[in-house]
């Protein structure tokens, strides 16, 4: 069984669809054991709470530089046994130090078609405000391992959205979080438990279920 960290900073939308997920059966050989915030106040903690997960506090504002924080993490994260990290809007840039511990097992959701809309400064709002300023019909959502590239690790799912007339960033961005992120988030983790991944280069193949 899989021992799953979920890094979070904010509200947790996605860390509840992964506790939806779970309480449904569908983590196949994983379990949510740990989630870590970077903010002592982050609803996602209060969901864990409910959820019977144990939290944890990483501050970012009690060190001195997000490689010091990173450190913190990656320490923690060894303390706890788990083999999987996902970020769940986490907001903060982790240094090399969490991949060197975790190399192809750290995953990210980000809420466009990568590499589409996506890299430094791609975080939020933001992202649907350029997909809909640039005028594209069609977004998504991206699962991808993370790397030390900002959204730049090979990508294992993507699901698109359709963007409709009259969609503002805000209904953009909740239509993307329900219709994709929710939905490919879970798959992925599913899949990285039951070591159904392989990584060759930038290529994910997925093995058939057995």
């Amino acid at each position: 069984m899989t021992r799953i960290a979920v890094l979070v900073s904010g509200g947790g939308t996605n860390l509840q669809a992964l506790i939806d997920a779970q309480a449904r059966g569908e983590l196949k050989n994983g379990t949510i054991a740990a989630v870590l915030s970077s903010k002592a106040d982050a609803y996602a903690l209060e969901r864990a709470e409910k959820a019977g997960i144990p939290g944890y506090v990483v501050a970012r504002k009690e060190f001195a530089s997000n490689r010091e924080m990173t450190q913190a993490l990656v320490a923690k994260l060894k303390e706890l046994d788990i083999g999987l990290v996902v970020l769940a809007g986490f907001m903060h840039i982790l240094t090399e130090e969490m991949v060197q511990a975790y190399p192809n097992a750290i995953l990210n959701v980000h809420p466009a078609l990568i590499p589409s809309f996506c890299g430094a400064g791609y975080y939020g709002l933001h992202v649907h405000e350029k997909a809909l300023a640039y005028g594209v019909k069609v977004t998504g959502a991206t699962v991808h391992f993370v790397n030390e590239e900002p959204d730049g690790g090979p990508i294992i799912l993507q699901k698109a959205v359709d963007i409709l007339p009259g969609d503002t960033p805000e209904s953009l961005q909740r239509r993307v979080m329900e219709q994709a992120e929710w939905v490919i988030l879970p798959q992925a983790v599913s899949l990285f438990c039951q070591g159904r991944l392989s990584v060759d280069g930038r290529i994910v193949s997925i093995k058939k279920e057995e």
